[in-house]
């Protein structure tokens, strides 16, 4: 049985988000509301919609900048929807990665063609494409050693490289455990000067950054070494 295709909708009023999601899913469309950026950006990251309906105006983390942090990992189509018709402002959103924009006040018929013409259109990125891709996704966590970039809990963590490369080496062998002496010599290489404590240090510097999830964590194995531990 084919599920249905998922829409989420941010908007911060919530009369106008469930009268889009009404109409929505009369056409068979299952459909999430969320009315501010950060809980849009956690809602892609553990929904993982087909399509994006995004207001501009949101309260804390606005719609620029939550289509900004979604295009650092994804192709999901993201239609956006503002009240500003300013050619600045559309440009400026295609520019961002949205697949099209609407203004408002716009008819709810039109808005739900446009999603089947973009869903249609669109084409998902295949990871087998690109054999090189180095890219592992957890609940609540991604990390992708080719872009350099982790996304926790649907926000980009500032990390640097030593850091990333270390919690992607673990994370891509979940319970594998790891030496202090095998993590410091893939990761920092055999001709590094120093000792494993560096290993310990940016593991501490992970911890205070990424916290442990009910599904995974980074676990320390007393007397030997770390693995990413993952709950089955």
């Amino acid at each position: 049985m084919t599920s249905k295709p998922k829409i989420l909708i941010v908007d911060d009023d919530n009369n106008i988000a469930e009268l889009i999601s009404l109409y929505l899913m009369k056409e068979c469309y299952d459909t999430r509301i969320e009315n501010d950026g950060e809980s849009a950006l956690k809602a892609f990251s553990t929904w993982q919609p087909n399509l994006i309906l995004l207001d501009l105006m949101l309260p804390g983390i606005d719609g620029y900048q939550v289509c900004r942090e979604i295009r650092h990992t994804s192709d999901v189509p993201i239609i956006m929807l503002s009240a500003k018709g300013e050619i600045f402002d559309k440009v400026l959103g295609l520019e961002l990665g949205a697949d099209d924009y609407m203004i408002k006040p716009f008819d709810t018929k039109e808005l739900v063609a446009r999603v089947k013409a973009v869903l249609r259109r669109f084409k998902p990125s295949k990871p087998a494409v690109d054999v090189n891709t180095k890219y592992v996704e957890y609940p609540d966590l991604i990390i992708n050693q080719t872009n350099y970039s982790v996304m926790y809990k649907g926000h980009t963590v500032d990390m640097p490289p030593k850091e990333l490369e270390l919690l992607y080496f673990l994370a891509s062998s979940p319970n594998q455990v790891f030496t202090r002496e095998q993590l410091l010599d893939h990761i920092w290489g055999y001709e590094y000067i120093g000792d494993t404590r560096t290993v310990d240090v940016h593991i501490k510097r992970l911890r205070e950054k990424i916290k442990d999830n009910e599904s995974w964590s980074i676990a320390t194995v007393w007397g030997i070494g770390y693995k990413f531990e993952v709950k089955r």
